[in-house]
Order: structure tokens, then sequence, then C-alpha cells
């Protein structure tokens, strides 16, 4: 598992609406059975009601998805399907909506 990496969710009650799930925990950590994600849905799906700085937008296979970084969540590694992607060059964005998540700014 590798930070930033983008896996299809695996759990059928939740890939209908959340398709994707961006893992965001640091590669140190690993040999724990768990990681931390940011659910991805379809920008059609949300309207326009996502806040762009907590929600920033990425693109995967030419649609794009909001990181819901409000719904945060630890999940077992089990739940992460097939790997779609690297996608560290949204590190910056990530980083900063979760930064603002926690402390506002």
């Amino acid at each position: 598992m590798a930070q930033f990496w983008v896996y299809e969710n695996a759990n059928r009650s939740s890939k209908q609406r959340v398709p994707y799930l961006l893992d965001i925990q640091s590669d140190l950590l690993d040999d724990l059975q768990t990681t931390v994600v940011i659910p991805l849905a379809l920008k059609s799906t949300i309207g326009k009601a996502a806040m762009t700085k907590l929600c920033p937008l990425l693109e995967i296979e030419e649609r794009e998805f909001v990181v819901l970084t409000s719904q945060i969540a630890g999940v077992d590694r089990k739940v992460l399907g097939k790997e779609i992607g690297n996608f560290s060059h949204y590190r910056a964005e990530v980083i900063a909506a979760v930064d603002f998540l926690i402390s506002g700014i």
C-alpha cells in the first residue's frame, strides 16, 4: 500500500455512492491492518455544494471526483479493491484539505 494511491471501493454497500478510496496514510505504517482513506465521489453526484478548499477535485479516467475530506475514515485494508493509480500529484490539495478540516485554516 502506498500513500496517495486510489483504490476501487470493494465494499458492496457503499461502492455505488463512493466508487474510489484515496489512501492518505503514511507508508511508514504499512504493517498496520488498517489505513486512513478519503472517499471519492463523482462530482456530478455531489452538485455545487462541495467546498473546494475542503473537498478538492481530482480526475480519474477523464471524470472529475470530489475528495470528501469530511468523511475521512480508518478502514481495514480488505475494503480496498483494485489499484487505480498513484495520485501524489494532488498531494498539496489533499494535505491542505485535511489541514483545513482539522485547523480551519
